[in-house]
């Protein structure tokens, strides 16, 4: 029986290891999708902020690095301020670019 248990265990830890985000495939999401306003690592692109008129977050901050998977995923999906909505990034592509997101801790 301890043989069973242990075996579904780790197979089930195997499947949720294969489900994880993958910064590096967010890493090319978001260069297509994010980089042009975000820079390529991260800190905002000042000649943008400055055309939209807006104070863009540097996505290396604590502020940033402290939301959640969820409330980064809003944004993106969603749009936030002068940020649309990201149309072309979803499914796994948005849990990728989370995962980078959350890669460029400082």
């Amino acid at each position: 029986m301890r043989m069973i248990i242990t075996t579904l265990t780790l197979a089930a830890l195997s499947a949720a290891a294969g489900l994880a985000a993958d910064a590096k495939a967010g890493q090319a999401v978001y260069d297509k999708s994010c980089k042009q306003c975000h820079g390529p690592d991260g800190t905002a692109n000042a000649a943008v902020a400055k055309m939209m008129k807006v104070d863009m977050k540097d996505l290396k901050s604590a502020e940033v690095q402290g939301l959640s998977d969820a409330d980064i995923k809003a944004i993106i999906s969603d749009g936030k301020g002068k940020m649309k909505p990201v149309k072309t990034v979803s499914g796994s592509a948005l849990d990728d670019v989370v995962a980078y997101v959350h890669s460029l801790k400082k």
